[in-house]
């Protein structure tokens, strides 16, 4: 069975603009993941897509590497800058 990490961000300014609000994330990775995979943890950071400092990630990667976990974000943007 697949284990994943899921790592959810929302910038409190756009959050329920753009679909990609908190709750409309979590529904997509969980549909994504089905009954053939769980998700062992979760993560959630409020913070802008501008900024670099994403502490609730590099603790999701942290468990992800420890449990032997797939990271999963319901979106490649909401990893931001930190990509860039």
């Amino acid at each position: 069975m697949i284990r994943y990490v899921a790592y959810f961000r929302v910038s409190t300014a756009r959050q329920g603009q753009s679909g990609l609000g908190l709750e409309a994330q979590q529904a997509a990775v969980r549909t994504f993941v089905g009954t053939e995979a769980s998700i062992v943890a979760e993560y959630v950071e409020i913070e802008s897509g501008r900024k670099n400092s994403r502490p609730q990630l590099q603790a999701a990667i942290v468990h992800a590497k420890q449990e032997g976990a797939v990271l999963l974000v319901a979106k490649l943007d909401r990893l931001g800058a930190v990509l860039n």
